[in-house]
């Protein structure tokens, strides 16, 4: 009889919400749908936009490329206010953290990069920072194909997003300061570019465009380059075959040495200093004295190599500095922290802004 009961009162509620719409029925009945796979749109979170001061706007997580069988790589964009006529010039920044971590959106002790970068968007660039694959997801040369890839996205949509493809800068710090460097001395080294545009070529319901319309076609060549302590001749490095130079060291992941030793061969590949000649854009090179992740000698020896070969070098030695800016006593990290950030926006503004002027002293030691 419970039972009985129970089932009444079940059949009574039912036939009481008859004429209502369940809750899956009504999102339903407020959902779009394409078409054809092929028609799906951007989602709504692709249309976020973040203001920032000055009338910057940043749209953060724009997928530049989709490779199969990878997480889609994705750049944040800053956009400068509209007060600023023409194409502007690009800054494409580079994340550090030994190719295997870090992020676009971090950088030495910078509280807030993104803030940072928006500040520079503010006095008329256009400022990307990308996302590059790890070293555990694909070894070298992905994450610098990567890198040339997000430059050729960007090159592609100049006309979407005002940028001026003759004028692009870029800089980064650590890992990416290697990776800044490469890309800078790389142009038209078939190795390592990027592969070619491939399917989906258009959107789907999985996936966006794997890159953009004619991105094949347009140059990953960059007019100047900064780089902040970073790795630029993997030979000089303390041997990779020897104590605490394992399989899982940093330097070997992203060479993919494996169990094996790196051959010189492997270590000359992925080293900016290989590919360096006079047709190479003016560099910028920073480095800490008292750097204990990455040799100051990598940014010496990078320099002077450079300067042989022709190539216009700004070289600045921080004394008594760590990695990532890092001084002695908090006054010291923040010194150096504002006066690197200083020193490489204005070598920028030298190089590709619209009062260009050219690089200065050829090294300079603090």
């Amino acid at each position: 009889m419970r039972y009985a009961a129970t089932l009444l009162v079940s059949v009574a509620l039912l036939e009481g919400s008859a004429s209502a719409q369940s809750i899956g029925q009504q999102v339903a009945a407020e959902t779009d749908v394409g078409a054809a796979v092929q028609a799906v749109g951007a989602d709504s979170f692709a249309n976020i936009k973040v203001s920032f001061p000055g009338g910057v706007v940043g749209y953060p997580d724009l997928t530049y490329e989709t490779l199969s069988g990878y997480r889609p790589l994705k750049l944040d964009l800053f956009l400068p206010p509209s007060k600023f006529a023409g194409p502007r010039p690009l800054v494409i920044y580079v994340h550090g953290g030994g190719w295997v971590a870090g992020g676009p959106r971090r950088s030495a002790a910078y509280q807030d990069w993104p803030k940072v970068l928006a500040a520079l968007a503010a006095r008329g660039y256009v400022v990307a920072t990308v996302s590059y694959r790890f070293s555990r997801e694909a070894p070298f040369p992905a994450a610098i194909q990567d890198v040339k890839s997000a430059i050729r996205w960007l090159r592609a949509n100049a006309a979407k997003y005002n940028i001026d493809p003759k004028r692009a800068a870029i800089w980064g710090q650590s890992a990416g300061g290697h990776l800044a460097a490469l890309a800078g001395v790389s142009c038209g080294v078939a190795t390592l570019e990027p592969p070619a545009r491939s399917e989906p070529a258009a959107a789907n319901v999985e996936t966006v465009a794997s890159t953009a319309l004619g991105a094949d076609q347009v140059s990953d060549c960059v007019q100047a380059v900064v780089g902040w302590f970073g790795m630029y001749d993997f030979a000089a490095l303390r041997p990779l075959t020897g104590a605490g130079s394992g399989p899982d060291s940093p330097e070997r992941l992203f060479l993919g040495c494996g169990s094996q030793p790196c051959t010189r061969e492997q270590q000359a590949f992925a080293s900016p200093i290989t590919y360096l000649d006079h047709t190479d854009p003016p560099m910028l090179l920073m480095h800490g004295s008292a750097d204990s992740t990455v040799p100051v000698g990598q940014t010496e020896k990078f320099a002077s190599a450079a300067q042989a070969a022709g190539v216009r070098v700004r070289m600045i030695i921080e004394r008594g500095i760590n990695h990532s800016w890092i001084g002695p006593t908090p006054a010291a990290t923040l010194n150096t922290s504002r006066e690197a950030l200083a020193t490489s926006i204005d070598f920028i503004d030298a190089q590709i802004g619209d009062g260009r002027t050219s690089v200065r002293s050829p090294s300079e030691a603090k």
